[in-house]
């Protein structure tokens, strides 16, 4: 297998007074986190793809070369090998992301970033459809609450529900902690299927 980690929209925006602060897990515990996957990529040679998420200037959220489109520091002062400046949840789409992975021989995206349930959803279901094996580390992902006309949800409900569903079909979820110890293993991240996750809880 050939990994490469994905470090989805790690920006300014996400942390403190932005417009969408992470909420669960908590920053304090997912940036740290997504630090010690890059570093550990580095160090096993893993490459590492920084995605910058960006719209129009005059946008309420992410617009290009405000301070909260700002990469955190956390992301933008480590290296990286690739850079992708993306305008749509999935960061293959209009991005050279496909082309990179073909050129480079990568089977397996690692996620990491934000968000679990919008950038970082999209990019799983397409890299699965496009027959890539794929990772999400847990506690270096997040969500934010959500509450609209058909209904509401907290921060938790919904990053443990995706992560439910990712892992019933479309990624291995792990911790930073098992991911790293696979890197140093070499072996892939076990994921559950459809049909045991239904009857494990039909039996519960």
């Amino acid at each position: 297998m050939k990994r490469a980690l994905v470090v989805i929209d790690v920006q300014q925006e996400y942390f403190g007074d932005g417009g969408l602060p992470i909420e669960y897990p908590p920053v304090d515990v997912t940036l740290p986190n997504i630090g010690r996957a890059m570093d550990a990529a580095r160090g096993a040679g893993v490459p590492v793809v920084v995605v910058q998420h960006s719209a129009p200037a005059t946008s309420p959220l992410f617009a290009k070369g405000s301070p909260k489109w700002q990469l955190h520091p956390t992301v933008g002062e480590r290296k990286r090998d690739h850079y992708i400046e993306k305008g749509w949840p999935s960061v293959f789409t209009g991005t050279d992301l496909a082309d990179w992975i073909a050129r480079h021989g990568i089977d397996t995206l690692t996620i990491v970033g934000y968000m679990t349930q919008n950038c970082d959803a999209s990019t799983i279901f397409e890299a699965m459809h496009r027959g890539l094996k794929v990772e999400l580390l847990a506690d270096a992902s997040g969500a934010p609450s959500y509450k609209n006309a058909a209904g509401e949800a907290s921060a938790e409900e919904i990053h443990r529900v995706f992560s439910v569903v990712f892992h019933s079909n479309f990624a291995a979820v792990a911790s930073t902690e098992d991911w790293i110890a696979a890197l140093t293993s070499g072996e892939p991240l076990p994921r559950d299927n459809v049909a045991a996750s239904n009857r494990r809880a039909r039996q519960a």
